[in-house]
């Protein structure tokens, strides 16, 4: 659905996305994540002829970008950082704004009452699509931009920071209508910094690092268990000494150990008298993981790293081909 080879961006002496080999199949819930800074809203403007690359190449649906642009971002539903609309104007009104500037003629026409009322009621604005949008809340507006990327009824999905906004009911919301789009055969890509939220939703994930893609695999291969086993028990003491050098890590009650079997090891630990509240096998989480080959963002004070970061290349550490 995506792919890019080489894709690099340069403004001047900043380069900010280097070499970027990315791969998005067809039915992917793809998360592309990375520090603030990292280039990722650079890379998503690439991807929809927004912003032309320094260098590379860019293909959406099979077709080279931006030179087919035009016949494939019809196909397109897009939300990029904060969604502009005309404040005096209802979202209705904005919406038919939007879909009368694209193509379609008259059968667009003929629809376009039909498919903003089934956007607006997907986004949770059908009760208030009257109303101007001056009078939105910030989450509001970012349901307006985001029937406005589904007005179209679109195959690919691009979303930068959908979240931005929201609240705890609105996120939780926007990732079951993302999850719906995507099971009645929508691919959605979508960059945000919430990595709790695209643990949650995605199914495959990208990160980036000072403009270079350092890893890139399905999120179900990521966290697959470690062949560690994470046991929390009020006799850490005694189940320390007991397993005599097998404990890797303790923090206060939790150990991770370094054992074959969970039931084997309760079984040890339970025969032997002590307690245990809590035990199966150890798995990274997704902050865990993108961590380890990221470095500070843009934004951190006092990072003395990020100029470097642009110039000197970062270890592809963990990195698959696809």
């Amino acid at each position: 659905m995506i792919v890019t080879r080489a894709l690099t961006k340069r403004y001047g002496a900043v380069t900010a996305v280097q070499s970027v080999d990315l791969c998005v199949r067809a039915g992917d819930r793809y998360g592309l994540l990375g520090p603030n800074g990292s280039g990722k809203t650079t890379l998503v403007r690439m991807l929809l002829a927004l912003v032309y690359p320094t260098s590379g190449e860019i293909q959406v649906m099979g077709q080279r970008i931006p030179r087919h642009a035009r016949e494939v971002l019809p196909q397109i539903g897009a939300l990029i950082e904060e969604p502009a609309a005309y404040p005096h104007l209802s979202a209705r009104a904005n919406l038919a704004l939007l879909d009368a500037a694209g193509p379609g003629g008259l059968a667009a026409r003929r629809t376009r009452g039909s498919r903003i009322d089934e956007a607006l009621e997907q986004v949770g604005l059908a009760g208030v699509g009257r109303r101007p949008v001056k009078a939105y809340s910030l989450g509001m507006r970012q349901r307006l931009g985001l029937a406005a990327a589904l007005i179209r009824r679109p195959r690919l999905l691009v979303l930068d920071e959908p979240g931005n906004g929201l609240d705890p009911r609105g996120i939780r919301d926007l990732r079951e209508l993302i999850i719906g789009l995507n099971e009645a055969g929508a691919t959605i890509f979508l960059s945000s910094h919430l990595l709790a939220e695209v643990e949650q939703l995605c199914t495959r994930v990208g990160v980036l690092d000072a403009g270079r893609l350092v890893l890139q695999d399905d999120l179900a291969a990521l966290r697959a268990p470690t062949g560690r086993i994470l046991v929390d028990t009020p006799d850490a003491d005694q189940v320390a000494a007991l397993l005599d050098g097998r404990v890797e890590d303790r923090d206060g009650q939790h150990l991770l150990v370094r054992y074959e079997d969970a039931a084997a090891l309760n079984a040890r630990l339970v025969g032997a008298g002590l307690r245990v509240s809590a035990i199966g096998p150890h798995q990274r989480t997704l902050e865990e993981i993108v961590l380890a080959v990221t470095g500070t963002g843009s934004d951190h004070i006092g990072s003395s790293e990020v100029e470097g970061h642009l110039e000197a290349p970062r270890k592809r550490a963990g990195e698959t081909s696809s």
